[in-house]
């Protein structure tokens, strides 16, 4: 049995037999690693595979708060603070009823190698609760946001552990969070992004992943000779990635025509009515059967009369978006994207598609952008948040897109360099781990044991 071999083993023996996602995102890492591994012998030596894939911490807390019945409610918290090795403990909250310590270690492991490619110097972290927001007011979400940062606000700080928007956190949200630990504290410390304008945020922090997304694609198609200009686009989920990626890819001349939400699916072959979908999801936060009711000309496929994964997949397009949810798109739906003659996958949820399909795209050539480097838009203007809080500075939306192509282009250079040097052809996923990885070992190394 050799090293990767025996650190996976000592993995499954340490954490729990449901941590399937984790193990998952794991072996995707460690399995594509190997040629850096052979190359550089010394960090065997260091023992570094072993102390990479054990969290630094795992805090996990109850929050107990008041309905506007004043009836008590108990959920579950949890920040999972992975590895701090470049900088301060980085990554979103999120609050959605699927949250546990599986998908958080999967999230926070990932964050690690999403972050040390962007270049900035930052951690990987990731928390969150089994809370769902829907269906609750305005008061009810200022609760619950309050009592999750007493719960654990001592546990995090600016040059600590950073926080930031995820899945059912957003502007408002963090708001929420940022003046409760503000009370609590009696500090302006800047230990969240994705803040609203108010409070410091960053103009572009919103649309940055979304955005990001299509820079990275355009970037990695141009350098094949190709663009997204013109071409059929299909995109899952509805949340903030999808609509931004979806604005932007209006923005260079694409068509995207369809969206999803965890009720179905919409497919509009005269392309997404942006204006509509951010109506329905922004605004009334409802279910996208409203888009069909409006849009006599788009077809709404409901999950529950659909068996094999999502309707987006089974339609024909040039380049497929992934901005859902982690193992949306698996080996079934992979056949139909091949057979209907995708060029690009580019994932904006993080690890969307499946080991199985990833390995059929591999098999058919079919370009292949994951999701640690083409979604790093978000924690990239993250970042920049950080920056400007720092030096009480403000950028322009011009210049905060304009760094955020730079921070993406270069992202996908910096990876095409790995994959030439490990001979990788343009296996673009393992020259991403790879990059994450030396990066977070040689500061490891460096800071001895």
């Amino acid at each position: 049995m050799n090293y990767i071999q025996q650190a996976m083993e000592i993995a499954r023996g340490t954490n729990c037999v449901g941590d399937t996602t984790f193990f998952q995102a794991i072996e995707e890492v460690l399995t594509s690693i190997k040629p850096f591994i052979k190359k550089n012998p010394e960090y065997i030596e260091h023992n570094i595979i072993e102390r990479i894939i054990s969290p630094n911490r795992e805090i996990r807390f109850k929050i107990e708060w008041l309905d506007d019945k004043n009836r008590i409610h108990v959920n579950n918290g949890y920040r999972i603070q992975f590895n701090n090795a470049l900088g301060p403990y980085k990554g979103g909250v999120r609050f959605h009823p699927s949250v546990n310590p599986d998908i958080l270690k999967f999230l926070a492991f990932e964050q690690i190698f999403k972050n040390a490619i962007t270049g900035l110097h930052i951690g990987g972290a990731k928390g969150g609760a089994d809370f769902d927001p829907k269906g609750k007011s305005d008061q009810e979400i200022m609760k619950f946001c309050q009592a999750f940062m007493t719960a654990f606000y001592n546990s995090i700080g600016e040059d600590i552990d950073i926080l930031g928007g995820d899945i059912g956190v957003g502007e408002r949200e963090v708001g929420y969070l940022f003046g409760q630990y503000k009370m609590l504290t009696n500090s302006y410390d800047s230990i969240i992004t994705s803040k609203p304008i108010a409070l410091g945020g960053s103009e572009g922090r919103i649309s940055a992943t979304g955005y990001g997304l299509v820079y990275f694609t355009q970037t990695l198609l141009e350098d094949m000779g190709e663009t997204l200009k013109g071409k059929i686009c299909t995109i899952s989920g509805s949340g903030n990635v999808a609509i931004h990626a979806i604005e932007k890819l209006y923005d260079i001349g694409a068509i995207p025509v369809t969206c999803s939400d965890s009720k179905g699916t919409i497919h509009d072959p005269n392309g997404i009515d942006l204006a509509l979908l951010k109506q329905i999801k922004l605004e009334q936060r409802a279910s996208l059967e409203l888009y069909a009711e409006e849009k006599k000309t788009a077809a709404y496929v409901k999950r529950e009369d659909y068996q094999g994964g999502s309707y987006v997949w089974d339609i024909p397009c040039f380049a497929a978006f992934p901005c859902a949810t982690q193992n949306e798109l698996g080996e079934e739906s992979a056949k139909k994207l091949i057979d209907n003659d995708v060029k690009i996958i580019a994932e904006g949820a993080n690890m969307p598609t499946t080991t199985q399909g990833i390995e059929l795209f591999m098999k058919h050539q079919i370009l292949f952008a994951p999701a640690k480097a083409a979604n790093a838009g978000g924690v990239a203007v993250s970042v920049l948040e950080m920056s400007q809080n720092s030096a009480f500075n403000y950028w322009s939306p011009e210049e905060i897109d304009q760094k955020l192509q730079e921070i993406m282009s270069k992202i996908y250079k910096d990876i095409k360099k790995i994959c030439d040097e490990y001979n990788l052809d343009m296996d673009l996923a393992a020259g991403a781990n790879i990059l994450g990885f030396k990066r977070v070992a040689k500061a490891m190394v460096a800071q001895g044991v």
